[in-house]
Parts: C-alpha cells; structure tokens; sequence
C-alpha cells in the first residue's frame, strides 16, 4: 500500500486558529480549567463557532508569541502529513482593529510562516478572508490589506461564516478588490446552504476554489457548470460530518462529485475541533471512501495547481505525484519504512480535547 504521508500535496482549507494542537490548546488555557465541547460533538453550527472562539481568544489576546508558536505549529503538521505548501485562512483585523497594526500582524504570520516552511522545506501563503457576519466595509478594509501583500505571502482570499444566514452579495466589492490584486478568489459555500449558495459564489464572488461546496451535489447542472469550469472544491469529509452536512462517511458525496468531473482537493478544515489532520483525511477518503490511489494522487495533483505556490513549486509537485503514483506499492512501503516510523513519534499528534 502507498504510504499517503509521502505524497506531495497542498493544505488550502484551513483555519489558522482552529488548527492549534490539543495539546498547545490545553496549554494556553492555563489555570482556566473550564472543560470544553468534545469535537464533533456539536448540536448546531453555533457550538461549532463557540469552540472556535474559544481557541482564537487565547491567541488573539494572549502575546504574540502565542500566535507565533501557532503559525509554527501549523506549519510543522502540514509538512508531517506530506504537505509541500500550506495555506492557512487568517484576519488580522480579527485581531487589531487599526489597518497600520494589522499589516504588521500579517506581516508577522507571513515571515514566521514562511520561515518555518523553508526549515522544513516546504513553501507557505496566506488567504486573508472576510466574515459574512461582519461589517461589508471592514471586508473592504480586509480586501485592501489583502492586496498590499498579493506580490508578498498573500495568495488567495475568502469568505467564512453561516451561508445559510448571510448571503454574498454585500461583498461584491470586497471580491472585486481581490481579484484585481490576483488574488484567488476562494469563498466559503455549500455547506450551510444549497446549490444557489455555490451559483452565488460564482456569480457574485467570482469563485475559482470554494471552501466546502458539496451540496453542488444536489444540482446536476451545477455539477456540470463546476466541471465544465474547472472550478475546484475544498471538501472536509469529517468536518461534513461533525456539522451535520452529511449524515455519515458513507453518503459523503465526494465520490459523486469525482466521477461527475469536478475537480477537488482534501482539507482538514479546523484539526482541533475535528479532531483530524489532513493525513486523516487522505487515509479516510481511502478507507471509508473507498477511492483509488490513483484518485487520491489526482486530488492531491488539483490542490498544488489550484494553490497559491509558486510555479517552480508547483512542477516539482506535480512530478513527484506522478512519482509517487508510479512506484509499487510494496516497493514504495519497504522503502519508507523508517520515514513512517519517524512521522508517527515526531508530530504533536491530534487527539480529541478533554470532554
């Protein structure tokens, strides 16, 4: 069987502070003591945010080196899960209201990341992001800082938050914005709502990459704009499963929107409250999904293409996938035996918080 940590791939769904490690998690809690939501336990899409929360607070408010340790962190699991480029979603204006101090703040995860990425040699961008339920002027305000750094560690830019409640079309502007900086155009849809919610982000937004997407399952026609469209989907199977999205691995419609021609990659969407990395999430596509290495190796092929890594990068990429997939599987096992044993007792490992 191929080893799944040694194909090359790229992280492009992932919430900067919902992948902070348990451990670093429980840590930064300190005397707090208060016990929190097991992940995936979540009654609604509101308890979900509420943990999140939670974990942003301790580095929002804590000094910075809290967000340091987390940039470096989140760095150091991709690249143990075989990713060669992360793609972290950050806000700075989360952070700090003034645009002067958030750039620093942007700056700052940008140079950390980066810096821990060429130790690891791997390669890191940012995809800045409004919030749906946020003021559309501060999303404007984003958008432009967004630009400042396009040439220099921001890639792409997002829209996160409740689809269902709040609807694109006030962030026309914002996206604009983005895309006339060349940015990646890579909002949030199909997951709280429909198909339409997919169309909007298409028509409205201008979406190359959407976040989630699945429920473009339920629309024949839609599944054909997406594929006709090279459009790519950044699916979380186990985060579809812990909100509710789909009911269980088994009818996730990943393996539909595959055969169906769209092009999709594998993302862990927020490790802690989840309670899976990106490495779980190719293991479980293969195992409860029942896909092919060979479908596996084409997602991971479509996540480096449709990311934000330089060119040169990206070739190399894309020819150790092709690499990857052309070894026998038992050659490929024998060969990485003692690699395997080195990731397994060298990455903080992701279990699930104290419930």
């Amino acid at each position: 069987m191929r080893n799944l940590a040694h194909l090359p791939k790229a992280h492009l769904h992932l919430h900067l502070e919902g992948a902070m490690r348990p451990a670093t998690f429980r840590e930064l809690r300190g005397e707090d003591g208060q016990q929190q939501s097991v992940p995936g336990g979540f009654t609604s899409f509101e308890d979900f945010t509420s943990l999140y929360r939670a974990a942003a607070r301790l580095v929002r408010e804590g000094p910075r080196q809290n967000l340091l340790r987390l940039v470096r962190e989140v760095v150091e699991d991709a690249a143990a899960d075989g990713a060669v480029w992360v793609e972290p979603h950050v806000n700075p204006l989360t952070y700090v209201d003034d645009p002067d101090a958030a750039l620093d703040l942007l700056d700052t995860v940008i140079d950390e990341g980066r810096r821990t990425a060429a130790r690891l040699g791997i390669g890191f961008g940012v995809m800045m992001f409004a919030r749906r339920n946020g003021d559309p002027a501060q999303a404007v305000e984003t958008a432009r800082l967004a630009a400042l750094r396009a040439d220099d560690g921001v890639v792409s830019f997002g829209l996160a938050g409740d689809e269902a409640h709040f609807p694109p079309g006030p962030f026309a502007e914002t996206f604009a914005i983005a895309r006339e900086a060349g940015l990646i155009s890579a909002p949030h849809a199909g997951e709280l709502a429909g198909p339409a919610s997919v169309r909007s982000a298409l028509d409205v937004l201008g979406a190359r990459r959407i976040a989630h997407g699945v429920r473009a399952v339920e629309d024949p026609a839609l599944l054909a704009r997406l594929a006709a469209e090279g459009i790519v989907l950044d699916v979380c199977p186990t985060s579809n499963i812990a909100l509710g999205v789909v009911e269980s691995l088994s009818v996730h419609p990943l393996p539909l929107l595959l055969r169906a021609g769209v092009r999709c990659t594998l993302n862990a969407d927020d490790p802690l409250l989840f309670g899976a990395g990106l490495l779980d999430e190719y293991e479980t596509a293969r195992t409860a999904l029942a896909l092919t290495d060979a479908q596996l190796a084409e997602m991971a092929r479509v996540s480096i293409e449709a990311s934000g890594a330089p060119r040169a990068m990206a070739e190399d990429a894309v020819t150790r996938i092709g690499d990857w997939l052309g070894t026998p599987s038992e050659q490929q096992h024998a060969g990485h035996a003692r690699d395997d044993s080195t990731l397994s007792t060298g990455r903080c490992g992701r279990s699930t918080l104290p419930g």
